[in-house]
């Protein structure tokens, strides 16, 4: 198997299948594929599954409101084995690239076994801190029509955050917290500092609209 001529395959399955919101397109499988590249590179990890798991990990798209979206990442994987059996792909590595695609998905909640699925995984939830982060952020919730923020309480400190109402709110209910669930040394690393951008990011905005982020601060009016 060339693993090059497989990712040009991958590529190029995924320009004529997938069909995808703003913050699931073809840029954002290519930053996950990017990511974990590094992340196999520093873990010392099998490329021959890391690498088309990560092509293939969301080559079926479900939306984010979707009751089927706890099955997307197992939808995909399904799908994937279809596409990588047809490219002649070693047999004996098809469960690999299976289990790192079904687990890849926060919502799924499948422990990844292998450090392969650990590494898809910490790559993919990569992508949802730091600049980029912010920005599929607000790209979802414009999608999805939820209003920016509470103007009461914007950064939920005195009610429990809620997604589903205010973009917001998504960085308490889940990102703020990614990069305490990284499974692997090099992605935990890159979390933090992802991480520690979004804070800063949140102080600037609560400066901003004159409401600090955290407890403690002072406002600007």
């Amino acid at each position: 198997m060339n693993l090059d001529n497989l990712q040009t395959a991958c590529h190029d399955y995924l320009v004529d299948n997938l069909t995808s919101d703003p913050a699931h397109d073809l840029s954002h499988v290519q930053r996950v594929v990017a990511n974990t590249l590094r992340l196999t590179r520093d873990e010392n990890g099998n490329a021959d599954v890391t690498v088309p798991a990560a092509w293939l990990h969301d080559c079926v798209s479900v939306a984010k409101d979707s009751p089927l979206r706890s099955q997307a990442s197992r939808i995909s994987a399904d799908e994937a084995m279809k596409f990588l059996v047809s490219q002649d792909y070693p047999a004996e590595l098809l469960d690999q690239v299976h289990h790192a695609i079904a687990a890849h998905s926060f919502s799924a909640n499948i422990e990844a076994r292998t450090l392969e699925a650990r590494i898809v995984q910490d790559a993919d939830r990569l992508e949802a801190l730091g600049a980029i982060g912010i920005t599929r952020c607000f790209l979802t919730g414009g999608s999805m029509g939820t209003e920016l923020y509470q103007s009461d309480d914007p950064f939920a400190h005195h009610r429990k955050a809620d997604d589903s109402q205010y973009t917001l709110d998504h960085f308490y209910c889940k990102l703020l917290g990614l990069a305490d669930t990284m499974k692997t040394p090099a992605g935990k690393t890159e979390a933090i500092k992802r991480t520690k951008y979004m804070q800063d990011f949140l102080r600037q905005l609560g400066a901003e609209i004159g409401r600090p982020s955290t407890k403690g601060e002072v406002s600007a009016q």
